[in-house]
């Protein structure tokens, strides 16, 4: 891995903020993309994929000028064709500083206020357009990814030896079918480590692809576990999985590949990546601004 990629991230960890509390754009880290992008050969300037990063921030909490206090679920969102991805606890950090920050005469004025303040810092720093709102307890509730089946049902356990924990494509195997066939799957125990606290990060893998290949469900469950050993970025890791996929697939067929992780300091990062050509959209229920869309119960 690349060491100042590394520490770049690893700015605040470990390390006591002062003042953290009231309002500090300056707490933001952005985190170049490039690095892991590179070693996988996905071309920053012709990306095989559109896709979308999608955070919620559950612990968003802030005061109006009268100091009533008001807590929020904040959902992000920008797309991934921009260099940077934000460190998360930098964001914590930053959305904190907003904790003991004065804003607005009423509720809705101070949450206007701070969907601009938060918009703005973020679209810099991160060099994209970054969009966010606040939901409501009466937000409309979406179930996503429905119709997905859980790979393990499909595979028989007492055959299996999983046995290789770092990532491994070598593992993928393809059968040819005689005409196109659509695959819903659902993998519910992706385990990754963050890059630099290597702490576990869990969350749920959901793959679409429709092609005239197969790739066996045992091959590629045996391929998703090998990510537990692995170190990265949420984002990283969903990239890592379409690329090698793909790679698998032929050119013209349909691929997505979506990451809800579990919340870690009251964070969540859905990664949603898709080929151009993928037209399953049921699944951009994730990227709307106004619904909180879920899948099971750990997100």
């Amino acid at each position: 891995m690349d060491n100042k990629t590394d520490k770049i991230a690893s700015t605040f960890l470990g390390k006591k903020v002062e003042g953290s509390e009231l309002y500090n754009p300056n707490l933001l880290v952005a985190v170049p993309r490039l690095e892991n992008r590179q070693r996988y050969k996905i071309n920053s300037d012709n990306l095989p994929f559109f896709g979308t990063d999608i955070w919620h921030a559950y612990e968003f909490s802030t005061l109006t000028k009268q100091g009533i206090p008001i807590t929020r679920l904040m959902k992000i969102k920008y797309n991934c064709d921009n260099d940077y991805i934000i460190e998360s606890k930098s964001l914590k950090l930053y959305l904190n500083s907003f904790n003991m920050t004065k804003n607005g005469d009423n509720i809705s004025e101070c949450l206007k206020v701070c969907k601009k303040i938060i918009e703005n810092d973020l679209s810099n720093k991160l060099q994209t357009n970054v969009q966010i709102n606040f939901l409501e307890d009466n937000a409309q509730r979406v179930e996503i990814f429905e119709g997905f089946q859980n790979i393990m049902t499909l595979v028989d356990e007492n055959s299996l030896k999983i046995d290789t924990f770092k990532e491994a494509p070598e593992l993928l195997e393809i059968e040819q079918n005689n005409q196109t066939k659509e695959y819903y799957l659902h993998f519910d125990s992706l385990r990754s480590n963050c890059r630099v606290t290597h702490q576990p990060d869990f969350g749920d893998a959901f793959i679409y692809y429709k092609s005239k290949k197969h790739i066996t469900e045992s091959s590629l469950l045996k391929y998703l576990s090998s990510f537990r050993c692995e170190y990265h970025f949420h984002e990283e890791c969903c990239e890592m999985i379409y690329k090698r996929l793909s790679d698998k697939l032929d050119k013209t067929d349909e691929l997505l590949i979506c990451a809800l992780y579990t919340r870690r300091g009251g964070i969540d990062i859905c990664p949603i990546r898709y080929s151009k050509n993928c037209q399953l959209k049921d699944t951009m229920k994730l990227t709307d601004l106004n619904t909180y869309a879920r899948n099971g119960i750990r997100q």
